[in-house]
């Protein structure tokens, strides 16, 4: 009897541990994403991806708690703990696969890098959230399409004005990182 009650006390133990650090756990997995959109291990398409995704988590978790008074019931936590859990793993095998973010070395690389690393700051400091931070990483996808694209019809090379219109809508992400940033 009393070997039941320890394993149930313990069991109980380890998974308040486990459960009361869903804030924390959230916090560490912006900053592994924040690291793979420096370093260029993540795409933007990826990031948005995992962002939308950590987006979803932090609504469902808003929601259980207004609806729970403010607190998450054990069910809710071990739900959330798996959600996580699959999250951490997707981010680690998203930062382990053989996509890479590559620049150049062209103005319109070394730009892409800066407002990457200036989203990757944004996303350490806690100053843009899951969902600002999908809507940059799907803009900046779709600038990325649209270079590629481009550098396929004209033999690896961009024309003066496709390195303009990129150039305009890089200058409309960079204001939208900065507002949103700064909001």
């Amino acid at each position: 009897m009393k070997r039941l009650l320890y394993t149930s006390l313990l069991a109980g133990l380890i998974a308040n541990a486990g459960f009361g650090q869903v804030n924390q756990r959230r916090e560490n997995q912006q900053d592994r994403i924040a690291q793979g959109v420096q370093s260029g291990q993540l795409t933007p398409g990826e990031t948005s991806n995992l962002e939308n995704k950590e987006r979803a988590l932090n609504g469902e978790v808003r929601a259980d708690r207004r609806a729970d008074g403010g607190k998450l019931t054990a069910a809710e936590k071990a739900r959330i703990n798996r959600q996580q859990n699959r999250l951490s793993n997707q981010i680690y095998d998203d930062k382990h696969n053989t996509a890479k973010d590559h620049f150049g070395n062209s103005e319109v690389g070394r730009r892409e890098e800066n407002q990457q690393d200036r989203i990757a700051q944004g996303i350490k400091s806690g100053k843009l959230n899951a969902g600002q931070t999908a809507n940059l990483e799907g803009r900046e996808t779709g600038i990325n399409r649209e270079i590629k694209t481009d550098r396929a019809y004209n033999g690896g090379k961009l024309t003066g004005a496709e390195k303009a219109q990129v150039n305009r809508q890089q200058n409309r992400v960079s204001r939208s990182i900065y507002r949103d940033k700064h909001k």
